[in-house]
């Protein structure tokens, strides 16, 4: 392999998007962080993991609070938990790149990453039925229990996202690299899609 990648994979709430991304790294042969991430988030900044996993791409306050709090400085003892999670978050995320290759999914790593060279930005999105059968068969919920957990967890995300990287939208073209409907090419399709496209990017041998 050529320097050190970070595949970051941003995705849809029952697309696949994890396993996507799991597959890769293993096809790959590099780390994996979703979940994986907090730990070490929570070990790096010495807050509790339960802290973390709390606040694990929870949206923040309006957009006027930040402009607020650039005005008006706090000390780092009166920034909000959420935002403190979200800098021992942003470390980590740097501190990673720097050390390995590595897929990383969602936690607005491709914004945090923007400088990195060997940056690949995917979105793995996927049509309504698709999302819900998904959801339906891993989580045992009706139909419309895996609807209602999709809209709220995609409107969760994209809350997240869009705060934190202010010149990108969440599953617009323009803010990634490549955008892919695992719905129409299934799980294991998709990930051989993006494993030629990390090759013919130049990042293996």
């Amino acid at each position: 392999m050529s320097d050190k990648f970070v595949i970051a994979v941003s995705r849809q709430y029952g697309s696949g998007g994890h396993e996507i991304g799991r597959k890769l790294a293993q096809k790959l042969n590099i780390k994996f962080y979703d979940k994986e991430l907090l730990s070490k988030i929570a070990k790096d900044s010495g807050m509790s993991q339960n802290l973390v996993e709390f606040y694990d791409e929870m949206p923040t306050k309006s957009l006027l609070f930040s402009l607020a709090m650039d005005a008006y400085p706090m000390s780092f003892a009166e920034v909000p938990l959420n935002q403190k999670v979200y800098q021992a978050q942003v470390e980590t995320i740097k501190k990673i790149a720097e050390e390995e290759s590595c897929v990383i999914i969602g936690r607005c790593a491709d914004s945090i990453l923007s400088e990195h060279k060997n940056l690949v930005s995917v979105f793995v999105h996927s049509d309504m039925d698709s999302k819900i059968q998904r959801v339906v068969e891993r989580d045992g919920l009706t139909k419309e229990k895996a609807r209602e957990r999709i809209i709220k967890t995609d409107k969760k995300r994209a809350s997240f996202y869009n705060f934190y990287s202010l010149e990108k939208k969440w599953g617009e073209a323009n803010s990634h690299d490549l955008t892919v409907d695992s719905g129409k090419l299934g799980i294991d399709e998709t990930v051989v899609l993006l494993y030629d496209y990390i090759k013919l990017r130049g990042f293996l041998k």
